[in-house]
């Protein structure tokens, strides 16, 4: 136990590390709240301040009268929700039976889904479009959707296959040796020990989803399908001048829904990815 001991200086060293770190991380959010709730006159100083001197709500007000916030978000909340649903539902019976049955076929899987998630957006737009467009399904949420199902499901198999992998197959065995069936003892036994990892995927999923801009950007035309980080682009002038304000306003907005998720079930999260991490 004594070789794990560390001394004063380096605690205090690791504390002051981490503390950076964590400054690091907070930066760009607690600067964008601040300009959220800066008038025009504070935006344009020459001197920034951390806190806004006189603070007001009119880049909120300015962001939801210039562009339709809540109708994209809607959108966004749409597609988020439906392709995290998906997602999960595709990769779990995906995952137990790569997990559960070793072969080569199911290592030839495990490293595809690794391959593939190397795979940049560039790559794969292209056939994805020409996918969509046979389906009718360009500049639509439907096609969205689908897009996002195909682009987080690798990486949901893989979170899933940990959890699986978690799973001690002995539960399994003595259920059958009780006489349960296989479909009782995947329902009974196996399925709720996988909730917490299917939570945590389901959440991976949806964030995902929310935050991305590229496949959204290529595949909505109409405003009324846009998503909400498409919108925001709408703050940019045309010659890339940004109205600053209301899209800090906008942008802290849409950056809540994450941060709520995220609070309300970060310890959900934290276990159930550091159970699929180990394995």
């Amino acid at each position: 136990m004594s070789a794990l001991r560390t001394s004063r200086p380096a605690r205090i060293g690791q504390y002051l590390a981490l503390l950076a770190y964590l400054v690091f991380l907070a930066f760009p959010f607690l600067w964008l709240i601040s300009t959220a709730f800066k008038p025009a006159p504070e935006l344009a100083s020459l001197h920034p301040t951390w806190i806004p001197e006189e603070p007001t709500l009119a880049n909120f007000r300015q962001a939801f009268d210039e562009q339709p916030l809540l109708r994209a978000a809607g959108n966004s909340l749409v597609a988020a929700l439906a392709a995290a649903l998906i997602a999960v539902v595709v990769a779990t019976p995906l995952a137990y039976v790569t997990a559960r049955h070793r072969g080569r076929l199911a290592t030839a899987a495990t490293g595809w889904v690794v391959i593939s998630q190397a795979f940049p957006f560039v790559l794969v737009i292209i056939p994805l479009f020409l996918i969509l467009k046979n389906l009718h399904l360009i500049n639509s949420v439907p096609g969205l959707v689908m897009v996002y199902v195909v682009w987080s499901l690798p990486f949901a198999l893989w979170m899933l296959m940990g959890y699986v992998k978690a799973v001690p197959a002995e539960l399994e065995e003595a259920a059958a040796v009780d006489g349960a069936g296989r479909l009782r003892t995947l329902v009974s036994v196996t399925a709720p020990l996988l909730v917490p990892g299917i939570v945590a995927t389901a959440l991976f999923a949806f964030v995902t989803a929310w935050n991305e801009f590229f496949f959204a950007l290529v595949l909505l035309k109409t405003p009324e399908k846009q998503t909400l980080p498409v919108v925001l682009t709408h703050f940019l002038g045309a010659e890339g001048v940004a109205d600053l304000g209301p899209l800090a306003a906008a942008a802290f907005l849409a950056t809540l829904p994450s941060l709520v998720v995220f609070a309300v079930l970060q310890r959900r999260i934290a276990g159930g990815m550091l159970a699929g991490a180990v394995k």
